[in-house]
This record gives structure tokens, C-alpha cells and sequence, in this order.
């Protein structure tokens, strides 16, 4: 996932992605503590798509103040 993707959505979608990203962390962090976790890397990806999502929605939010 890309920034630039993320910048063309709408916060609704960037919200929904965020909750979603947040689910799978919170299955992965189970998946990690149960032994059953195959694909390690992805609990990086996640939570810097998480952190992606993040920054895009606060520059939106810093880009509505500044046009107010």
C-alpha cells in the first residue's frame, strides 16, 4: 500500500481500512503468541500501513484546518 494510493480516498474508506488493518494485527498478535503465525513479516507491514493510513487521515485533517 502507497501513500499516493491512500491520498485519492476518501476518509470514510481510509477509516474502514484503518479498522480493518487493526483486526488483522490483533489476529496476528494471537496468531504470534499461539506459535501458529507463518508469515512474520506481516505484522511489520501492517502496522506500517496502520501508521501510513494515520498520517494521511492527520494531513487531511491539518490541509481542512488551514483551508477554514
Amino acid at each position: 500500500m502507497k501513500a499516493e494510493e491512500l491520498r485519492g480516498q476518501t476518509k470514510d474508506q481510509l477509516n474502514d481500512q484503518l479498522l480493518d488493518l487493526r483486526k488483522e494485527q490483533f489476529n496476528l498478535r494471537f496468531q504470534r503468541a499461539s506459535g501458529q503465525l507463518e508469515n512474520t513479516a506481516r505484522v511489520r507491514q501492517v502496522r506500517r500501513d496502520i501508521a501510513r493510513i494515520k498520517t494521511v487521515v492527520s494531513r487531511m485533517q491539518a490541509d481542512a484546518r488551514a483551508q477554514a
